[in-house]
């Protein structure tokens, strides 16, 4: 079994070494809020506010509309009457995409402007999983800004590199000094906060493998822990929970409550985690073979957990791009690189298709020539295919749900036949479907499960920190 150590930096194809990063220049790129898997944008406001917090309590201001527009374009929103609340996300090579992702995507969902900064001399980074990721700018363009929050994503050797990141470091320090937000996950609470000395008299939490590492006195093993401006968090698997805790304290907790729905984070325990119907064998000789078809406007969240898991299990993931380019936009304004274009993929043969959704994003994905072949070749071959959030009804509309139980996104699952309501995941021979989101882990687990079995699913997910049956 692996370590839990290996399974927090799953499949790192270079080490890079911790050293002084220079300082960098970019242009200042604006972020604006797009349309969600939910068919949902948050308004951004235009004008950048440096009003400081003055402490840690919760902003009880109204909640910020949330529009039910979809877009497959970046665009402005009309401003709204409440202070901006502006986030830094700062990432590095070998940083936890996961962890990166879900709290751009849901601080952008709440409303918030959120810097994605690169502390590494280019924009582009290679995460810990592998998937590459583009920041807005360089972390040298945000030394002078004032922020309401400063977020640290983890991830090894990323939380190393954003420690030896002078001007982080100095961000982080201001903000600390100025009594307001700040908060680390997984590794970087040990790793990066510790040696800053940022976490002097604060109870905190990190990823086990890191526990060691945390002054005895103050470490506790709660999945989120709030000291006064710190928040700290456990893993990929506590992402969600993290990201929220930090709406909850920028823009109090109706607003938290309201973008948790958006998840389709569940208020209860009844939901069951998945169901299945015609059971079968997923087995293969070699190592299975995934493709990931991705457009502009597909969820962000959904591609990166499902690549990011499926790796640590050691599956052979392809990300491929069905657009001109190898990167995309996905609908929360993230962009990422594919491993190649649709059409080189399509030269081998997958023993799964596996289609993110985004409503945006799976109407491009439906109207690609070259993916429909290759799904109605998984087809006829009898081959395993999959889709998560708005996808399933890109399946629907090509013949593939026929006489098959389904699940989907609730603004699409009207439109489907035989829906399964209250599970998360649906599997239905060699056919697998989510809601999307939040449910996006428990549907790359339960692939993983299919592939290899119980053990090493429950190894991965001890890995993420997420709560999964022992048997």
């Amino acid at each position: 079994m692996d370590s839990m150590f290996c399974l927090l930096s799953p499949s790192p194809t270079k080490l890079f070494p911790f050293k002084k990063l220079p300082s960098i220049s970019a242009s200042k790129t604006r972020v604006f809020s797009l349309s969600s898997a939910s068919t949902t944008s948050s308004p951004q406001p235009k004008t950048p506010s440096t009003r400081k917090r003055s402490s840690s309590k919760p902003n009880k201001a109204p909640s910020p509309k949330l529009s039910t527009t979809s877009t497959s374009t970046r665009e402005t929103s009309t401003p709204v009457s409440l202070p901006l609340k502006k986030v830094l996300v700062p990432i590095g090579f070998g940083t936890e995409e996961m962890e990166a992702v879900v709290l751009v995507d849901v601080l952008r969902r709440a409303g918030a402007e959120v810097i994605f900064a690169s502390v590494e001399p280019q924009l582009e980074i290679e995460a810990a999983g592998g998937t590459r990721i583009v920041a807005d700018t360089s972390i040298a363009k945000c030394a002078n800004e004032v922020f309401d929050l400063v977020a640290l994503p983890g991830g090894m050797p990323g939380s190393a590199r954003l420690r030896d990141c002078e001007v982080l470091r100095q961000i982080t320090s201001k903000q600390a000094e100025g009594k307001r937000l700040y908060g680390a996950i997984c590794a970087a609470p040990a790793v990066t906060l510790l040696p800053w000395g940022l976490l002097r008299r604060k109870q905190m939490t990190c990823h086990p493998a890191f526990m060691d590492k945390l002054p005895t006195f103050w470490a506790v093993s709660s999945k989120i822990q709030v000291s006064g401006e710190l928040t700290t968090s456990r893993g990929p698997g506590t992402s969600f929970e993290f990201a929220l805790s930090l709406v909850d304290q920028l823009f109090g907790e109706s607003v938290a409550k309201e973008v948790g729905q958006l998840l389709l984070m569940q208020a209860d325990d009844d939901t069951q985690r998945k169901e299945e119907y015609n059971k079968v064998e997923w087995s293969f000789d070699q190592n299975p073979r995934v493709l990931i078809p991705i457009a502009n406007g597909s969820e962000e969240i959904e591609i990166v957990t499902t690549v990011d898991i499926l790796r640590r299990a050691k599956v052979d993931v392809v990300v491929a791009s069905i657009e001109s380019s190898v990167q995309i936009l996905a609908s929360q304004g993230i962009k990422i690189v594919a491993d190649k274009l649709i059409g080189d993929a399509a030269e081998s043969v997958y023993d799964l298709i596996i289609l993110p959704g985004g409503n945006a994003g799976a109407e491009r994905l439906h109207k690609s020539k070259v993916l429909k072949k290759l799904l109605q070749e998984q087809d006829a071959a009898g081959r395993i295919f999959g889709a998560v959030c708005s996808s399933p009804a890109i399946l629907h509309r090509q013949g593939l749900l026929k006489d098959k139980r389904a699940t989907a996104h609730p603004s699409v699952v009207t439109n489907l036949n035989n829906v399964v309501n209250g599970a998360k995941v649906v599997i239905d021979g060699k056919l697998i479907t989510s809601k999307g989101l939040s449910t996006v882990t428990d549907f790359a687990l339960a692939i993983v499960s299919k592939l290899f079995g119980h053990a090493r699913t429950r190894c991965v997910a001890e890995g993420l920190v997420f709560d999964y049956p022992r048997s």
